[in-house]
């Protein structure tokens, strides 16, 4: 059977028992813990914590998984043996309270024996049995169901089952919550099958597990106990490339001579075909017999397997939105793409290289994931640009690595170790095969120590301070979205709370929006007897209780006292018009950049509004002009903005929920004309023509990936614009022309001065070779090597480069120190002929020090080295200072 085979017929197998076929959930995971999707399990856990109800009681489906960082992270593995990979494909078939252990034993049996013929006298399952301090009892049930499988089939149960303990066998989602023992499928792939089952859990790669099927039936509770759940669960996950590449490798279990490998899969052809072209090489699947020690045909193929990874991984989440970056797990994809590109140099392929491996990986998946193909162009954007950016940087890296193992006593600091992988991105294990090759080691704990700092430092910079206050109580319930609850509601203390000598109002029920989804709290006031308030916040406390920040304590009032609340009505509905505005900017950058794009952030505020989204590239000036256009021809058509309730399952195919934002059970849908639609609590205009105009302010980068867009609409646009107009109108006055000529006037005028400044740079020029001519003759003899120091006034670093090119041909072979200042910089350049070199000279070194003295600093190569300075007072004394350091540098 081939890889599609394979699949197809698991999803229809699953089909034929009342499965829903569900499509793959994305790679940016809806739990904010996670840095991927990295189970099949991740896009069903709403429905195990009973926060949201699973819309099919009976599901199947291929989950695209990456394990990479975090927790789960298959990386370094990846390419030394034949079965871990950064990115698979999880076949599973899931039950939300319907069936439970002997549907999901028995199909799991039905599917791999009789479907896809897997020989019985190679299985052994495992099922639970606790060990000392282990929660739970014997899985006792699972037990006799594989007891009577394994019977039937004429096999030993004795030999065929095996126990795990909970390390093996039991499976939790966290500390507390839903839980329950699992049984998995091994298959043993010896040459001979005849183990009888001796390799089962013991990292034997001639002995593969395959399937496990979870039985969540527990939920485990705070005080260590666990109770059974009211509706149990099954979660299973297949390993597709694991099966396929072991149909592949025995030819359908009829050779079991060669060794198992995920990789002998036809998903992997494609790509091998296009790296065997490009490196006139042959993938030979060997394995290395010393990982630490590969020779040159199994360096070769470990390269393969990397490349063959990798790029699924790049493929897939770029598809999905998540691109390179320098944070998180945008950082971790840049440092896979960086490992590929690192590993590929070993095979000598050209620059460039990674980028064409997009095609046959598209070709492999593409058909069952049909974002890849949508986003082709994008894929192969972001992975040249990445490329090309690092192979840039791959050269600098090389050199320090060379400069580093040039110095080392036998071993690599984990300090510099660490240094090529974070700022040249070099995964530690190819610094190792770099070292071998030189005859060195890398420390290791020195790594892992300077690793830990880096990771502690990511931890402090993420902690933030959250309002926790006393007290208990029901969320509060918002009114606020009817403009008729903003002026004088009534309602009542619920409680007066005081933290860090700031008070807060609660009330059981208010028009005050809190500060939440970027969207600012509301200001007011609130009023009781004879006295008022101002309210100059609103936040949100972990309970959901809306927290009224009071600019005073609010005398004689107490818990039951009647209060009217009033909102500041101008600021919210210029916070509305920003807020719409927010979406309909989201909608335009989609429309004309990509579907890739996804929010990373936003603020919306009465006077301005930010939207950051993950994008490949800057957004060019006229793209930024077409989208306000695209905006404020929407804004024409005054369409109605709508919302609506619904279920999360319920909701359109079309609706753009926001990665990180916790959904419930029911979801509010804002709809912008039917063209825009979001997942939102916020509060919105009625009709778009309410937000007036929208002007984009800036575009800027906030960190690699990540771009941002500030923009202003209403009554702040309005104020924009008018600024706009009247800076046109001082720059036309100023200029003596009318404001459309504007433009033109200033392009004349900056061709005139960017003229005079060729001019005047070309007579320092001249002036500077002619003091050069003047300079040749001050040359004297220092340490046999003819030497010449000198200072040239008003000369920059143009001038200093001319007087120098001069200079080397007149007096070689010589060393020549040139100091000069302009502008109040201070420049200097040295030049050491081959000659002076191998006396001892050296132009880069020789600079440091004499740069130092002016406050600056630089460095170069051995014959020509360039640096600046801040301190012109002190350009004499550098110059003079020449000498002695050539000296030490010759004696």
């Amino acid at each position: 059977m081939t890889s599609t085979e394979i699949r197809q017929s698991f999803l229809d197998f699953f089909a034929g028992k009342g499965h829903e076929i569900v499509p793959s959930a994305p790679l940016l995971p809806g739990s904010p813990n996670l840095l991927f999707t990295n189970a099949g399990m991740n896009p069903f856990v709403p429905y195990f914590l009973c926060e949201r109800d699973a819309p099919h009681s009976r599901v199947a489906d291929t989950q695209k998984c990456i394990r990479a960082g975090g927790k789960h992270n298959d990386l370094d593995d990846v390419g030394y043996d034949t079965y871990h990979q950064t990115f698979f494909e999880m076949l599973g078939n899931w039950s939300f309270g319907d069936y439970f252990k002997a549907e999901a034993i028995e199909w799991a049996w039905e599917l791999l024996t009789d479907v896809w013929g897997f020989p019985k006298e190679r299985l052994y399952a495992t099922i639970y049995k606790p060990g000392p301090n282990d929660p739970a009892e014997l899985d006792q049930e699972a037990y006799d169901l594989w007891k009577g499988i394994f019977e039937k089939a004429g096999l030993d149960p004795a030999e065929r089952i095996i126990y795990g303990n909970k390390k093996d066998n039991f499976w939790m989602m966290g500390d507390t919550g839903p839980c329950g023992p699992c049984s998995e499928l091994h298959i043993d792939l010896t040459p001979a099958g005849d183990t009888k089952g001796k390799l089962v859990n013991q990292d034997s790669p001639w002995c593969i597990e395959i399937w496990n099927l979870v039985f969540i039936q527990y939920n485990a509770n705070e005080d260590g106990s666990f109770e059974e759940l009211a509706a149990r669960h099954i979660d299973t996950g297949m390993g597709f490339e694991r099966v396929a590449g072991i149909m592949a490798t025995t030819n359908n279990f009829t050779d079991f001579s060669r060794p198992p490998s995920n990789y002998n899969a036809d998903l992997f052809d494609g790509i091998f075909a296009v790296i065997e072209d490009m490196s006139g090489l042959t993938y030979g699947a060997t394995l290395p017999a010393d990982p630490a020690k590969p020779t040159p045909d199994e360096v070769r193929d470990i390269v393969f397997r990397v490349l063959g990874d990798h790029i699924r991984t790049l493929c897939c989440s770029i598809a999905d939105g998540i691109l390179p970056g320098n944070e998180g797990r945008n950082y971790v994809l840049r440092r896979i793409l960086r490992r590929a590109v690192m590993y590929g140099r070993r095979l000598n392929l050209e620059p460039g290289f990674f980028a064409k491996l997009v095609v046959p990986t598209l070709g492999s998946l593409g058909n069952t994931f049909s974002e890849l193909r949508k986003q082709e162009e994008v894929i192969k954007k972001v992975i040249s640009a990445e490329e090309n950016a690092f192979d840039r940087t791959l050269d600098r890296g090389m050199n320090l690595f060379a400069s580093v193992a040039e110095q080392a006593d036998g071993e690599i600091s984990g300090e510099d170790a660490f240094t090529l992988y974070d700022t040249y991105g070099f995964p530690l294990d190819l610094t190792e095969i770099l070292a071998r090759e030189r005859g060195l080691t890398v420390d290791h704990g020195g790594f892992e120590s300077a690793m830990e700092k880096q990771r502690q430092r990511a931890r402090d910079a993420r902690k933030t301070s959250v309002i926790k206050l006393a007290g208990e109580g029901a969320a509060t319930e918002f009114v606020g979205f009817d403009p008729a609850n903003w002026s004088n509601f009534e309602t009542e203390v619920l409680e007066l709370l005081e933290q860090d000598g700031t008070h807060y109002l609660v009330t059981p029920v208010t028009p005050f929006y809190a500060e939440m989804g970027g969207q600012v709290g509301d200001v007011g006031s609130v009023h009781w007897g004879n006295w008022e308030v101002r309210i100059v916040d609103t936040v949100r406390d972990e309970a959901g209780r809306h927290l009224h920040k009071l600019a005073a304590p609010m005398q004689s009032a107490e818990a039951g006292t009647p209060v009217t609340l009033s909102l500041d009505a101008a600021r919210r509905r210029d916070v509305q018009r920003h807020h719409s505005a927010t979406h309909i900017l989201n909608w335009a950058l989609r429309e004309l950049l990509g579907t890739h794009l996804l929010q990373a952030g936003s603020f919306v505020g009465p006077d301005r509004l930010r939207f950051d989204f993950n994008h490949f590239e800057a957004v060019h000036p006229e793209q930024l002009k077409e989208i306000e256009s695209l905006i404020n021809q929407a804004l024409i058509e005054n369409d109605a903005v709508d919302t609506f309730e619904t279920a999360f399952d319920d909701k359109p195919e079309e609706v753009i929920a926001t990665f990180g934002e916790k959904y419930g059970n029911v979801v509010r849908v804002v709809d912008i004309g039917g063209w825009s639609k979001e997942l939102c609590g916020g509060t919105h205009v009625r009709q778009i023509g309410e937000i007036g105009q929208v002007r984009l302010t800036s575009e800027s980068s906030i960190s690699a990936g990540v771009r941002r867009i500030e923009a202003v609409c209403g009554r702040a646009a309005s104020r924009y614009t008018a600024n706009e107009h009247s800076l046109l109108t001082q720059v036309a006055s100023a200029l003596s022309v009318k404001p459309n000529e504007a433009p033109e006037r200033i392009g004349v005028l900056l061709k005139k001065v960017k003229d005079a400044e060729k001019t005047i740079q070309d007579l320092q020029a001249e002036a500077a070779k002619s003091q050069a001519g003047d300079l040749s003759s001050r040359a004297k003899e220092v340490e046999g090597v003819t030497f010449l120091a000198a200072t040239m006034e008003g000369v920059d670093a143009r001038g200093l480069r001319e007087a120098m090119d001069d200079l080397r041909i007149k007096l070689h072979p010589a060393v020549i120190v040139l100091g000069g200042s302009a502008d109040g910089k201070v420049f200097f350049a040295v030049s050491v002929a081959d000659e002076c070199q191998k006396k001892g000279a050296h132009a880069g070194k020789l600079i440091g020090p004499i740069a130092k003295i002016c406050d600056g600093g630089g460095g170069g190569k051995a014959d020509r080295a360039q640096a600046g300075g801040k301190d012109p007072s002190k350009l004499h004394q550098a110059i003079e200072s020449a000498e002695t350091f050539l000296r030490e540098q010759l004696g």
